[in-house]
């Protein structure tokens, strides 16, 4: 080991006098809270819902609360963004009559409980409530719901793409390139179809390296026919996950679960021993699509064994989180599996 100050320079770290984190090699953590508060009342606050639609007169006042945490971490150039956000905002509405009279001035509140980057992909649970509970003032709370609520929706999608740029970390993403050697004449057309096999190969070894397989086997107290129609059947899904779904039962029908956030087709269909399907979820990079195959086995009168693959689950979502292998089996096991047996009985 070399004494302090001996070293070879070639191996020694040193801090930059400029204090630059050259390409964004290093980790880079931004608090983005403030910055939320700002961005989110630009976006939705003194903005008018209603301007007389109805003799209707609503309009976001403020945001009286945010309260949670916002960053972005960016390293290499990859913006990682995380938020865990409860926000109310405050609005008044006015009911006027025919002549322009007020007949009930009034004022209510909107709660968003959790905003969160787990969740980018789905629209988030909203409460909506107003002070006045007579005819009038609940008229204008439907109205609200009606039309404020789309518009507090697609106002916090665009701050949700916005932390996904990088929020206010984005001007530190510009990444220096160095501009490629052109090749001499005598070698451009070979440089051209190298760089044309290297690159192709580059491309699908990301693809390969970056999805995974979740396979898992679990044991329930039914017929397989039983297992199957609740899987295929929209008003059990919808009872035991206690969120909307959509399913069709012919093969190359469309479904959508746990309120859209989860979309695909049917490939094939066989009545109590397989279900093969195509799975989207909504936060994955698009043109992603991954297959899911729910085989059945009834080794024993009253004893089903499904065994589930899902190939081609990507390591990322859209966001650059990398928990969706992880987020997706456990959803298999305890949003599925463990709730069908907990509300049709079916544990062993």
């Amino acid at each position: 080991m070399a004494r302090l100050g001996e070293g070879d320079k070639r191996w020694i770290v040193e801090d930059r006098p400029d204090g630059a984190n050259v390409h964004n090699w290093h980790w880079a953590e931004t608090d983005c809270l403030e910055w939320s508060k700002t961005y989110l009342t630009n976006l939705l606050c003194n903005k008018p819902i209603l301007n007389g639609e109805g003799n209707f007169y609503i309009r976001i006042k403020e945001l009286a609360k945010l309260e949670g945490e916002a960053y972005v971490n960016v390293r290499k150039g990859k913006v990682i963004p995380g938020y865990e956000l409860h926000l109310v905002l405050s609005y008044e509405a006015d009911a006027k009559d025919s002549d322009g009279n007020s007949v009930l001035r009034t004022e209510g509140s909107v709660e968003v409980p959790y905003i969160s980057d787990e969740n980018a992909g789905e629209d988030p649970e909203i409460k909506i409530s107003i002070k006045d509970d007579g005819p009038i003032g609940k008229r204008l709370k439907e109205a609200f719901v009606a039309k404020g609520k789309p518009f507090v929706f697609e106002k916090i999608r665009e701050y949700v793409d916005a932390m996904a740029k990088g929020g206010p970390a984005k001007d530190d993403l510009e990444v220096k390139k160095v501009a490629p050697k052109k090749p001499t004449a005598s070698n451009s057309n070979k440089t051209v179809d190298n760089n044309s096999v290297s690159n192709t190969s580059t491309r699908k070894e990301k693809r390969k390296e970056g999805f995974k397989t979740i396979t898992m086997s679990e044991k329930f107290s039914c017929r397989a026919r039983d297992l199957y129609e609740i899987l295929m059947d929209e008003n059990r899904w919808k009872g035991f996950t206690q969120s909307n779904a959509r399913i069709s039962k012919e093969v190359g029908g469309e479904f959508s679960i746990f309120d859209g956030s989860v979309t695909g087709t049917n490939v094939e269909l066989q009545e109590g021993k397989l279900i093969v399907q195509k799975w989207r979820f909504g936060s994955w990079p698009d043109g992603i699509v991954s297959t899911v195959q729910l085989s059945f086995d009834e080794p024993e009168s009253g004893l089903t064994v499904v065994h589930l693959s899902h190939t081609d689950v990507p390591e990322e979502d859209r966001y650059g989180n990398a928990t969706v292998v992880e987020n997706t089996e456990r959803g298999w096991r305890d949003l599925i599996f463990h709730k069908i047996r907990a509300v049709f009985g079916f544990g062993i």
